[in-house]
């Protein structure tokens, strides 16, 4: 049986490190498939928006956007997608940021083939877990039923996990669709995409959870709706209500 694709963009400024860091991935054997490679930073997040791949492996140090600017715009954007950055520098600062930013892999380079493999293995293995627990939903069965019934379990299932990071890629791929195909059914139905929905309800709920349990910190409402990165959380809040978390609990 064919090992499943996982997606990747990777982004190297050196085209001869580029491209030995390709054929690295592919020789792993795990699954992985270079969707797209770029040269600058914003020439990968073009690539991510065209492709939204599964997994961006960067270096941080990227002309006309760094690693860490693309990655936190990525995020922003496309919050499943996983990060492994890539540099010939050890410095602290930049393994701080990777781990606020919830980076999966901090390599060195050159990337050895072993570093590499591991950093790999350890991300398929988090993709295949999220792929059994919605196999028991989303499967081969499920595309018997007309694309309605097919986004209102989606839909069902988005209220009761929503809290929890929902990979749209994978749910789509159990049933041999495509993510965008998927969007657009439950988009017919609902009248928006359900990465929006998710926010919608997030938001929802932490204004519950900031006007009804003042005990409760910020970074815990966040955390407790699905965000783990307060600074991330008070930014999504603020574009959609147009106040920060604490000028809402503040408010008369």
């Amino acid at each position: 049986m064919a090992i499943y694709k996982y997606t990747v963009v990777a982004a190297e400024d050196e085209e001869l490190l580029l491209g030995n860091l390709v054929k690295k991935i592919e020789q792993t054997g795990l699954g992985f498939r270079v969707i797209g490679t770029a040269l600058t930073g914003s020439q990968a997040y073009d690539i991510v928006k065209e492709k939204n791949p599964d997994l961006l492996i960067t270096d941080i140090r990227m002309p006309v956007m760094d690693g860490l600017q693309l990655i936190e715009k990525v995020r922003n954007h496309y919050p499943l997608t996983r990060f492994i950055i890539t540099s010939g520098y050890s410095d602290f600062d930049y393994a701080k940021s990777a781990i606020r930013l919830r980076v999966s892999e901090y390599l060195l380079k050159p990337v050895e083939p072993d570093e590499l493999y591991s950093a790999l293995f350890r991300i398929r293995n988090e993709f295949e877990a999220e792929r059994s627990e919605y196999l028991g939903i989303f499967n081969a069965e499920m595309t018997r039923n007309t694309p309605d019934q097919i986004a209102e379990a989606l839909n069902d299932f988005l209220i009761q996990n929503y809290n929890i990071d929902i990979n749209l890629n994978l749910i789509a791929s159990n049933m041999n669709y495509s993510s965008s195909y998927l969007t657009k059914i439950y988009q017919q139905k609902y009248g928006t995409t359900p990465s929006k929905y998710v926010t919608a309800l997030r938001i929802a709920r932490a204004r519950q959870y900031l006007l009804q349990n003042p005990e409760l910190s910020i970074k815990q409402i966040g955390e407790l709706v699905g965000y783990h990165d307060q600074a991330y959380f008070s930014r999504i809040f603020k574009k959609q209500t147009g106040q920060s978390p604490f000028d809402y609990r503040e408010q008369p």
